[in-house]
């Protein structure tokens, strides 16, 4: 600053009063001002403004990674509602590294940032609870907030919004549709074991068997990644295994991709000899051949309230930091009652 100053040929409190805009200037002196900070490639001290409060801080959004489709649209759900409120969204991957989302929570907390929004299921232990407080009330003394999205609630203490879908009731939903078209031989590729995600996912497909009289068989639940080539591997597995059944249960819509092709390549019809489910209702989902059965999660909406409730926590009366959205079985052409 004085640097722009001294080539524009006032003072640094001059300079300081142009940038702002709180103070009036003449026309001449802006003129000046700014055609030296423009020659100078001058940027504004983000820090000091933020330490002064006099600029918004970024809304951080942290996930697993940015590949996936349905992590996409929570992405674009934060940076729509972040800009409506004049706020930078800021996007980290941590490749599922803990010590990396460490240093980005970390980070984001000496950026000032607003709200740090972690997405995406995790494995629930006594160890992420530590981690999760300390973030928590790290970030709070700050000024800032901890959102997560897609996870279950912290033990009662610390200072973190949640919101959730409801997973546990989706898996029933759409595993009921199957059970409820005759099948009882249904193959559900969960996700992995211990994974806050995949354990309410599973525990809604075995609430739909008791509902509907089947007995649980072991063999054909089978976890693992919620990946396209898992998908693939798993159910040609089974086929080979020579497993019977009338139906897959796919974890996610990713799954089902792969579900399909393994099918496909066995000269298996959907949903002529096998029936197919999936779970997200990502945007290719009604562009498949057949159209994808599966469960509609609200991510947008996901990533649009983490901003608002983070934002809003101050003026808020109820003062709920905790949501769940609903879920909605959505009935296209890959699944049909057994014949």
């Amino acid at each position: 600053m004085r640097d722009v100053a001294a080539s524009a040929g006032v003072s640094v409190a001059t300079v300081s009063r142009t940038l702002a805009g709180n103070y009036p200037v003449s026309e001449a002196t802006r003129t000046r001002v700014m055609a030296a900070v423009e020659s100078l490639h001058y940027v504004v001290n983000v820090h000091a403004k933020a330490l002064s409060g006099a600029v918004l801080g970024p809304v951080a959004l942290v996930l697993r990674d940015i590949t996936g489709p349905s992590l996409a649209q929570v992405a674009a759900g934060v940076e729509q509602e972040a800009a409506t409120r004049g706020r930078l969204s800021l996007v980290c991957a941590t490749h599922g590294d803990p010590a990396r989302e460490d240093d980005l929570v970390q980070l984001m907390r000496e950026q000032h940032a607003a709200a740090v929004v972690l997405v995406g299921g995790a494995e629930i232990d006594d160890a992420y609870h530590e981690r999760m407080a300390a973030y928590a009330r790290g970030l709070d003394s700050a000024g800032s907030r901890l959102v997560l999205v897609g996870r279950p609630p912290l033990p009662a203490g610390p200072p973190a919004t949640v919101i959730e879908y409801d997973n546990r009731g989706g898996a029933f939903q759409v595993s009921a549709h199957l059970l409820a078209g005759g099948h009882r031989r249904v193959l559900h590729l969960g996700g992995e074991a211990g994974f806050s995600t995949a354990q309410e996912r599973r525990a809604g497909h075995r609430d739909a068997l008791r509902a509907h009289g089947v007995e649980y068989d072991g063999e054909l639940d089978v976890p693992g990644p919620f990946t396209r080539t898992s998908g693939y591997l798993r159910t040609r597995d089974a086929l080979r295994a020579g497993l019977d059944f009338t139906a897959v249960c796919a974890g996610t819509d990713m799954v089902a991709l792969g579900v399909l092709a393994a099918l496909g390549e066995a000269g298996l019809s959907v949903p002529g000899d096998v029936s197919v489910v999936g779970f997200d209702d990502v945007p290719f989902a009604a562009d498949l051949t057949p159209a994808l059965t599966t469960v509609r999660v609200p991510y947008e909406e996901l990533g649009r309230s983490a901003v608002r409730l983070a934002l809003e926590r101050e003026e808020r009366v109820s003062g709920d930091d905790h949501v769940v959205l609903s879920t909605q079985l959505v009935i296209r052409q890959s699944a049909a009652p057994r014949a």
